[in-house]
């Protein structure tokens, strides 16, 4: 398989929305491998389509880190359907290397998503699933952590945040 590129703060993909999945296609299935690989040589546990300036709804997400029993999934066209609670985690993003921030977001979820296999699924989540599945998410509707933290916040990070912006537009 192949690395892809992370794009990073500052380029316009990260900020547009992305496109339904109409079909699953071999190079789809390419695709999704490839983020696998990309994902973990970054040492990230969540990667969507649009880091890697694919315009398409779907992320990948591995927890093997966290539970050797889990491998890496494709969420196709994934959705919330209802959510529960609040809680605040601390979160960082490929496209934003090392920066992390607190993220306020709702701490049990009910999702839909379609697999790889074109299966349609409904399942519930809580924990470290369900916020790496909302960050994830967010990246499908161009939004990033950092748009959803507190004012304060992004007046400390803002010198760090700077410095990707610049450094990606050289590259």
């Amino acid at each position: 398989m192949a690395v892809l590129p992370i794009i990073k703060l500052g380029h316009p993909s990260l900020h547009k929305r992305a496109e339904e999945i109409e079909e699953i296609t071999p190079e789809l299935h390419e695709l999704v491998a490839n983020m696998v690989d990309t994902m973990r040589l970054a040492d990230g546990i969540g990667l969507a389509a649009p880091q890697v300036n694919v315009l398409k709804r779907l992320f990948v997400i591995d927890l093997n880190v966290l539970d050797e029993e889990l491998d890496a999934k494709a969420y196709l066209n994934p959705r919330i359907l209802e959510d529960e609670g609040s809680i605040k985690m601390e979160e960082g993003c490929l496209s934003i290397p090392d920066v992390n921030a607190d993220v306020i977001r709702p701490e049990a979820l009910k999702v839909a998503y379609m697999t790889l296999e074109g299966e349609e699924i409904e399942e519930e989540m809580t924990d470290t699933l369900a916020r790496v599945f909302q960050h994830e998410l967010d990246h499908l509707d161009g939004i990033l952590y950092i748009d959803k933290i507190t004012p304060l916040q992004l007046k400390l990070i803002e010198p760090e945040l700077e410095r990707i912006r610049r450094e990606s537009s050289i590259i």
